[in-house]
């Protein structure tokens, strides 16, 4: 997983509510058992049912940040929804409120979700300039002028910042794992262990 500390790009203003998972990345594009690929079908019912939509727009191509309204990743738990969004290059979501098993497959595949109270939505919607998010500071400033500070979860940010994921942060611990197994292993816990060669001889 990629370590995130700030960026800098423009938004794409997704002005819609209760946003969920199969209008992200519809059931019938569920075919692959790898993260790759999704992007290229991130909001495909949307997109063919509406030419104006933000994604369809020339201006937004390449953009980073996703500025949502309420409820956004609501609908079933699959994780291909947030693999779709990381795989389109978007790095950040920014909405009123998530559902709670999005925000925890985000925060587990690098995909960093911000809450911010509906005013300071808007504003970020109506930015034409640039938006920048930094996670050290939990700060989103945008070109407008516009400030606003963000809660964030102290773990999931170190996680975040080091770029670790779940089994990565195991692995950052091996070595005090391992000192750990070591000095509270018993012989009677070692394969292979003498006595267990006495028992099998003597069998």
């Amino acid at each position: 997983m990629q370590k995130f500390v700030s960026i800098q790009s423009k938004v794409i203003p997704l002005k819609m509510n209760d946003v969920d998972t199969d209008q992200i990345i519809p059931a019938q594009f569920l075919t692959s058992v790898s993260k790759e690929g999704y992007g290229a079908n991130l909001f495909s019912r949307l997109r063919k049912e509406d030419p104006e939509f933000p994604m369809n727009k020339p201006e937004y191509k390449g953009a980073e940040i996703l500025v949502a309204g309420y409820n956004f990743g609501c609908g079933s738990s699959r994780e291909h929804a947030v693999w779709a969004i990381t795989d389109a290059g978007i790095k950040v979501v920014i909405a009123e409120s998530f559902a709670d098993i999005f925000f925890n497959n985000s925060a587990k595949n690098g995909l960093l979700l911000i809450q911010l109270p509906k005013e300071a939505v808007e504003k970020l919607q109506k930015c034409d300039g640039s938006v920048t998010v930094d996670l050290e500071s939990q700060t989103v400033n945008s070109s407008n002028g516009d400030s606003f500070k963000f809660d964030y979860d102290p773990f999931r940010k170190y996680c975040l910042l080091g770029g670790l994921d779940d089994i990565d942060y195991i692995l950052s611990y091996e070595s005090e794992i391992d000192s750990f197994r070591s000095a509270n292993t018993r012989d009677w816990m070692k394969i292979g262990t003498e006595p267990r060669k006495k028992a099998a001889t003597m069998a």
